[in-house]
């Protein structure tokens, strides 16, 4: 899967219906089937309200899928997950529903195997592949979880929602207040190459969220995330 398979980055409408792995979503006329691990369905507001949801979307020669995630941790992990041989769409959902982010980070920077085998569909040799491949992410994507990351529920008439300010406006700052920011933005930018980015566009959006008042690594990260989806 590459990045270019993302083409939808977010769905926000009314839903329709929930199943037992999908919800339909209707946006803008059309309905869109959206598979979701378990604890993300049992998250949304019933059939007639208006939901949000993350998306990454998954194309192949004979097929097309979307996928839902209550968050851009959720998102970002279910990406690094699926770049493991061996584990698909639905094994990262199980991964991410039975775990929790945090479990999944402490899991997989601790390799412990035995942990991710309680996912449906992960064995022994799948689980050490993934704790052997994305230990050194582990980091990065638990300091991403690590804040208010949500996608934004639509207003009770459909409309968007503003999304609550999670920064203080930019001011001037002491000599060594820059120079932390610019320890947290090269650190920034390392982490989402890591996580796959091309460089130029990562450091496009680390600028970006800096401009807009984001301080420290992780919420730079958050920021330029959300950048880089508006983008796909």
């Amino acid at each position: 899967m590459g990045r270019g398979a993302a083409m939808i980055g977010k769905i926000a409408g009314r839903i329709d219906y929930k199943a037992e792995d999908h919800v339909l979503i209707e946006a803008g006329g059309i309905g869109y089937i959206v598979h979701c691990a378990p604890g993300t369905l049992s998250a949304l507001p019933a059939p007639g309200e208006a939901a949000s949801l993350y998306t990454e979307m998954i194309v192949r020669q004979d097929l097309m899928q979307l996928f839902g995630f209550r968050s851009l941790a959720e998102r970002e992990w279910h990406r690094i997950l699926t770049s493991v041989q061996g584990v698909g769409p639905r094994v990262s959902l199980s991964l991410i529903d039975a775990l929790g982010l945090s479990g999944l980070g402490r899991a997989v920077a601790s390799g412990d195997t035995a942990a991710l085998r309680r996912a449906p569909g992960v064995g022994p040799r799948l689980a050490t592949r993934i704790t052997s491949e994305l230990k050194d992410k582990a980091p990065v994507m638990m300091a991403l979880g690590a804040g208010p990351a949500t996608a934004p529920q639509p207003a009770k008439d459909g409309s968007a929602a503003k999304p609550a300010e999670t920064t203080a406006p930019a001011k001037p700052r002491e000599a060594g207040d820059q120079v932390a920011t610019l320890t947290a933005s090269a650190d920034a930018l390392s982490a989402l190459v890591n996580l796959g980015y091309e460089r130029s566009e990562a450091a496009a959006a680390v600028a970006e969220a800096g401009a807009s008042g984001a301080i420290g690594e992780a919420a730079l990260i958050r920021a330029a995330l959300q950048t880089l989806g508006r983008n796909l």
